[in-house]
């Protein structure tokens, strides 16, 4: 045959302007915007790429693990730039110190979520005409199913009528419905079937998962920014009230109510904590943390006492009350050189390592005759390297002394940029005790008093069971962190639902059985009926044949029971 065009471009199957054709001409323009869009809408919507957002969020989580964030440690965060001055704002550009509201994890995240939606909402309409669908009709060649069986069966006496037939097929109707499968009858002219299938549960069961996994990044989405996070350092003896201005650190979210902070005020009474006794395994860790409570809220005259411990929250009119951290606050009384108090308050000193050995700031901005910071050591159990350095040995409070390098200079304060009350910018100030000064660092015990350099006064290291009568010279302090989180219910409800949908769609088999008899043309003593069985699962099913075989068991001894005329088994295949 002769002609100008190959043998593809003749094909009658294949249409003209398909990727072969030599008659799509030089003017054609590709998928055009709207086949890229919905192209970019499949791959987007599909499981595949539901499952990989959910890999890469689940990875660009590891850096809030890794740094501090400012939402919940933002004195880790001046301590990471003032220890990596060179490294901390690059990190900061990328938003490693707010991870879980960058641009970059928002958007892993708003992927996510219309990916899963765009996922869930065709299944969900498929699985929905799928239920109301009848069971499939009963393949030709049942051979070629697992777990096929048949069975040559044949009356006593030689006479089997379709209505015989019929009741076998009926009978296994009954007895699959039993068992929770779906079916529907297909009968012939010589042939009776019903085909049956179960499982649709398990599609149910990933439906009701993959749709709680969007629940939950639907309420973490909205109670992120209704709710609000602070923190506070409580020291033994003092009142927190629950107000904006009152917190250490405080971060509201985005649609927050800043006024709606509900009042109530907290005391911190005592602060217990065992350690492990020296000379004993373990001697020094801490356990059974225990902040002693007591709460008044508005309107209220009465206080009610309430023990928040590690792990174990209190809640106070919605807000959930968690124990971050704890430390000792000496009391340091600061007198100038006329004997008057420029300064008089317990300090928190934080915890540097096991020990408990613990450095605080300490800062006087007025009465002296210029403006003094010190920063301080404190050892709840003195010891002395052969250096001569200090260390503690034990975190109680066996041997408890202090010691303090003084500055004078600008405290930075009077600018009105914010400052840490941890730390102190000596940049533009003058150390005039201990380092290279030649004046040795001031040490104080419990009780004891020392000279400031200069003349400008003194420095009490109080001794509180002396002054004020009680157990322990120096006071603890607690690091609480206050959160309102409106959707934690819901999550909790949410993640319910999808750990119940996960087991279901994990445990459940989807199955379809069929069961079809066939009556054979007359012969030699009488006619006989062939019943075959067969099975056939979606995805992995190791239990399908063994769920066949008892099947075909069931059906067979039930047929004994129910025919009028007792079938009998006239051979197995």
């Amino acid at each position: 045959m002769s002609s100008s065009r190959s043998d593809n471009d003749t094909l009658p199957a294949r249409p003209s302007d398909h990727v072969d054709s030599t008659e799509r001409g030089t003017g054609d323009v590709g998928l055009g915007w709207q086949g890229w869009l919905r192209w970019g809408w499949r791959q987007l919507t599909s499981m595949r790429t539901a499952l990989l957002l959910l890999l890469l969020m689940a990875i660009a989580a590891i850096p809030g693990s890794l740094f501090p964030q400012r939402q919940a440690d933002p004195n880790g965060v001046v301590r990471y730039f003032d220890d990596n001055p060179e490294l901390a704002p690059t990190i900061d550009k990328l938003q490693l110190f707010d991870v879980y509201s960058s641009a970059w994890f928002s958007a892993i995240y708003l992927l996510l979520f219309i990916s899963l939606i765009g996922c869930i909402i065709p299944r969900i309409k498929h699985h929905a005409k799928a239920l109301r669908a009848p069971a499939p009709k009963t393949p030709a060649r049942l051979q070629r199913m697992a777990g096929y069986s048949s069975n040559d069966l044949q009356l006593v006496d030689g006479r089997t009528s379709e209505a015989d037939v019929a009741q076998a097929i009926a009978i296994a109707e009954s007895e699959l419905r039993r068992r929770g499968y779906r079916t529907a009858r297909y009968d012939g002219a010589t042939s009776w079937s019903v085909s049956a299938e179960r499982g649709y549960l398990r599609e149910t069961g990933n439906l009701v998962f993959h749709s709680a996994l969007v629940g939950i990044l639907v309420t973490v989405l909205l109670s992120t920014g209704l709710n609000y996070t602070g923190d506070r350092v409580i020291v033994q003896g003092t009142t927190f009230v629950n107000s904006e201005s009152a917190y250490s650190s405080f971060s509201p979210g985005r649609y927050f109510d800043r006024s709606s902070l509900t009042p109530y005020a907290l005391s911190l009474d005592s602060f217990d904590v065992e350690y492990v006794d020296p000379g004993r395994p373990g001697a020094g860790q801490a356990g059974n943390f225990a902040a002693h409570l007591s709460i008044r809220e508005a309107g209220d005259d009465d206080t009610r006492a309430e023990t928040v411990r590690v792990n174990a929250p209190i809640e106070v009119n919605g807000d959930r009350i968690y124990l971050l951290g704890n430390g000792y606050a000496p009391m340091i009384t600061i007198r100038n050189a006329a004997g008057d108090v420029v300064y008089q308050e317990p300090q928190p000193f934080l915890p540097q390592d096991s020990a408990m050995t613990s450095l605080g700031v300490i800062k006087v901005p007025d009465g002296l005759p210029e403006q003094v910071g010190l920063i301080g050591f404190l050892y709840p159990t003195q010891s002395t390297l052969d250096t001569g350095a200090y260390y503690s040995v034990f975190p109680d409070l066996y041997n408890p002394m202090m010691t303090f390098n003084v500055f004078t200079g600008d405290l930075g304060i009077d600018d009105g940029t914010p400052r840490s009350v941890y730390q102190l910018d000596t940049e533009s100030m003058t150390q005039i005790t201990g380092g290279d000064t030649g004046i040795d660092s001031i040490e104080l015990t419990p009780g004891d008093t020392a000279d400031l350099p200069n003349g400008m006064g003194t420095i009490t290291f109080e001794d509180l069971t002396v002054t004020e009568g009680a157990e322990e010279p120096i006071k603890r302090f607690v690091s609480l962190q206050i959160q309102r989180d409106t959707g934690a219910t819901w999550v909790l409800i949410f993640s319910i639902l999808a750990t119940v949908g996960l087991i279901t769609g994990l445990l459940v088999p989807r199955r379809r059985l069929w069961v079809k008899a066939t009556l054979t043309q007359p012969v030699v003593g009488g006619r006989k009926v062939k019943i075959e069985y067969a099975g056939l699962a979606r995805g992995e099913d190791p239990g399908l044949e063994r769920a066949v075989e008892q099947f075909r068991t069931s059906h067979l001894s039930a047929i004994a029971e129910q025919l009028p005329s007792p079938l009998f088994k006239k051979g197995t295949q």
